[in-house]
């Protein structure tokens, strides 16, 4: 652990059997849920052709979340997180297959809606899993390593995170394409879930100590006020949720591969990948050279990158371009990634990791699914191509807000810091921020 050389400084967390367990059964985790994204998106827009309804399924997941956030992360909080996410997987599994189920023995008959009101229904119930698996999760990785190796290891959980964002929607395209069926692509994600939940379980960690103070609001409604009262915290994800909640054309990628490049599911599946491909490559850099200073402004100019190339992607009619295109979009979106869950993990009291991470939650799942849904219906009113364009543009120009707003985010320098970001942000607030040699 103390060695000098290249090696032993790039692989520091991955010498932890704990940790490669549990990046495994992220790995897995990851893979099914990619996969069964991309059959779900075009399972639905097969049955209804409406660039709505692909919003839609992003909405049904997001609202079990919203409506329980605060919930979610107080039970993070007062259960072993190990055993949360077991119960977690097993709810994934049980979602794959019943739609396997719904795939295999349809209901509706031939309407359209009919048969898509189903789907929706086990979308809203993998939203609740997802409500309580996402604070346990991000409360769960800190316990796996030493702090002093934490950003090292978020960087290898991108990485994992961001592989089976590239493999699986491919895999998942064209399982999807040679049985013209999202059954097998179902079959598969459940058997991954189920894989993922033994090997969560197989992992060794001391006796779990829940807090001794009784249940209350106050508690409840703590990480809310920890996140209110950090400015470098609140800027940061506050951005992500207005910049992905914008900018975000996945949502639309049906759409673009059946309308514009005529590829179908596969094409579908390379289009859902060219980001993961890009947010890997970068995790991997960053992994093996750690962001050390003006993290703040790295991770606003990438964030505005973003916006960019979302714009240009809009704009794009050859494939192979738009493949180029999104792959930036996944470099660019990976170092807010990064920056933002070493500042919130790191600056956090671990009593209290899964009420923030619940709130941290929240703005991720606002920012994808209600993104998703705000994308579904700008394409519905204008069309796909002005729904990316101006998702873009907004992108761009909340950076811009932003930069004058949190001016303390901007200035940021060490991403992990001497003092945790907590005493950071209230010096900065009171005007006495150390200065950084």
């Amino acid at each position: 652990m103390h060695e000098n050389s290249r090696e032993s400084s790039y692989r520091p967390a991955l010498q932890y059997t704990n940790f490669r367990h549990y990046l495994l059964a992220r790995l897995l985790s990851t893979a099914s849920s990619e996969m069964q994204s991309v059959a779900v998106g075009w399972q639905v827009y097969e049955i209804t052709h409406r660039p709505l309804d692909l919003g839609l399924v992003g909405l049904a997941q997001f609202l079990p979340g919203i409506c329980l956030f605060l919930f979610a992360g107080h039970v993070a909080d007062r259960i072993a997180r190990q055993r949360i996410l077991q119960t977690c997987l097993a709810g994934f599994s049980g979602c794959s297959a019943l739609l396997l189920l719904l795939t295999l023995h349809p209901i509706g008959g031939t309407s359209p809606l009919a048969r898509a009101y189903p789907i929706y229904a086990v979308m809203l119930l993998n939203g609740t899993v997802r409500a309580f698996n996402g604070p346990a999760s991000q409360a769960f990785l800190p316990l796996l390593v030493p702090r002093d190796v934490f950003p090292n290891a978020v960087a290898w959980n991108a990485s994992v995170f961001q592989s089976a964002t590239i493999g699986a929607p491919m895999l998942g395209g064209v399982l999807y394409g040679i049985t013209g069926s999202p059954a097998l692509v179902y079959g598969c994600a459940a058997a991954g879930y189920l894989s993922a939940f033994f090997l969560i379980g197989s992992l060794q960690l001391p006796a779990w100590k829940a807090s001794t103070h009784a249940a209350s609001l106050g508690m409840v409604l703590e990480g809310l006020k920890y996140i209110w009262s950090n400015k470098l915290i609140l800027g940061a994800v506050s951005l992500d949720l207005f910049a992905v909640l914008l900018g975000g054309a996945v949502a639309l990628l049906p759409v673009y591969a059946s309308e514009i490049f005529k590829m179908g599911a596969g094409g579908l599946g390379m289009l859902r990948s060219a980001p993961g491909l890009g947010a890997l490559m970068m995790s991997i850099v960053v992994a093996h050279w750690p962001l050390r200073r003006r993290a703040g402004a790295v991770m606003l100019s990438c964030v505005f990158g973003f916006g960019a190339f979302t714009l240009l992607f809009g704009l794009s009619r050859s494939f192979e371009l738009s493949l180029l295109l999104l792959f930036f979009t996944g470099m660019a979106d990976t170092i807010s990634v990064i920056v933002r869950s070493t500042m919130i993990q790191l600056g956090t009291p671990d009593e209290m990791r899964g009420r923030v991470s619940a709130v941290n939650m929240v703005f991720v799942g606002a920012s994808n699914e209600i993104g998703q849904f705000e994308s579904g219906i700008t394409a519905q009113w204008l069309g796909a191509v002005p729904a990316v364009v101006l998702g873009g543009l907004g992108t761009m120009l909340i950076v811009l807000v932003w930069s004058w707003i949190f001016p303390d985010l901007r200035r940021l320098d060490k991403l992990v810091p001497h003092e945790p970001v907590a005493a950071l942000a209230r010096a900065s607030s009171e005007g006495t921020a150390p200065v950084e040699p």
